[in-house]
């Protein structure tokens, strides 16, 4: 009995020790200036405004990439440059060689929008356009978004060089 008793004053110490570590801390109070303030630290990437380009079978589309952050490992914090789907496979490429992260897909290439003798734009539809579109802008958010990602050069390039530099030498980005 002395046992069981000792055992229960024991748990129920524990208990009480457990429920004090575990608390809630108390909300800070903000004032609205805070609350609607730019966060501590942000990355916005938007893919927009899409444009095709050419005629026959020298067409492609193009689309504008819009960087906005405060994060101090990126040297500019508003940048704007336009990218073709095939811009965006190169980055998928050089990340998978150069980085220790698992690089989600792009969004598919389409090839049945690619055959002769279709009925509609095939790859220059506005549907499809609009589809791409979403798809790349989700793939760069999640890649940018990566802490190990953001300190690859590809990226960096990709997002600030008006052209990309195929020949450059991989290599991570150093801080200022």
């Amino acid at each position: 009995k002395q046992w069981y008793q000792r055992r229960v004053r024991v748990t129920n110490n524990l208990r009480m020790a457990d429920d004090r570590m575990t608390k809630r801390l108390a909300p800070k109070d903000q004032t609205l200036q805070e609350a609607y303030d730019v966060p501590a630290n942000f990355l916005e990437i938007d893919v927009c405004n899409p444009e095709t380009h050419g005629v026959a079978n020298k067409r492609y589309t193009d689309y504008e990439v819009v960087l906005k952050t405060n994060l101090p490992i990126f040297r500019v914090q508003e940048c704007s440059v336009r990218r073709r789907y095939s811009d965006f496979e190169w980055l998928r490429a050089e990340l998978e060689k150069e980085s220790k992260i698992i690089v989600p897909p792009l969004p598919g290439k389409a090839i049945k929008r690619l055959l002769p003798f279709r009925g509609d734009d095939g790859i220059f539809e506005e549907d499809f356009i609009e589809d791409r579109r979403q798809g790349i802008e989700g793939f760069i958010n999640k890649i940018a978004g990566h802490p190990l990602a953001q300190n690859e050069k590809c990226l960096h390039m990709f997002l600030t060089e008006p052209m990309i530099d195929k020949n450059y030498v991989p290599g991570k980005v150093r801080t200022h």
